[in-house]
């Protein structure tokens, strides 16, 4: 099992979605604006993602991602296997990386995948949120949408002494 950026990314946004879905979907510019990834990246992952069954998209205004099943159903192994092409040696010997078909070491590198693989199968998203919540990190709410019917304010005549016509105001200067 390798972990790329691409893995590490996916993993960054699944959280980021995790976080913040109590509050309804989550849109991938607002995850690229938090964590600095290009949006177009994003939605190439999260079509990898959606794929996979572990998140669906919501159409329309308002609209974003949600997470497909509990935050305790989902691992990060699923999550980095679902954007990765290529986890396991044989398919890094086949795509004719470097050292990856050599039989001296290649016992070595499989044993960590498969150690890798293992962790990250017993980490699931709920312990990654927990953890996110107990080092107090702040999420944000968003700020409810204006619909298009406001009450109008309420005005209030002013009181004025001053006359309210030319009449009166002549008769108020000359009768002085």
């Amino acid at each position: 099992m390798r972990l790329t950026t691409k893995s590490r990314f996916a993993v960054t946004a699944m959280l980021d979605v995790a976080l913040r879905q109590s509050s309804g979907p989550v849109a991938l510019s607002a995850i690229g604006k938090r964590h600095q990834i290009s949006v177009s990246y994003l939605e190439q992952l999260f079509a990898r993602l959606r794929r996979a069954g572990l998140v669906t998209a919501v159409r329309g205004p308002g609209g974003g991602y949600v997470l497909e099943r509990e935050l305790s159903d989902i691992t990060v192994a699923e999550i980095v296997m679902s954007v990765d092409d290529s986890l396991n040696p044989a398919a890094a010997a086949q795509a004719g990386e470097p050292g990856a078909d050599d039989p001296m070491t290649q016992d070595l590198w499989s044993s960590l995948g498969d150690r890798m693989a293992s962790f990250l199968s017993s980490v699931n998203l709920q312990t990654l949120v927990d953890e996110q919540i107990a080092k107090g990190v702040e999420i944000e709410r968003p700020v409810p949408a204006k619909t298009g019917v406001q009450p109008r304010p309420t005005v209030r005549p002013m009181k004025v002494n001053a006359p309210n016509s030319v009449f009166a105001l002549a008769s108020s200067l000359f009768s002085k």
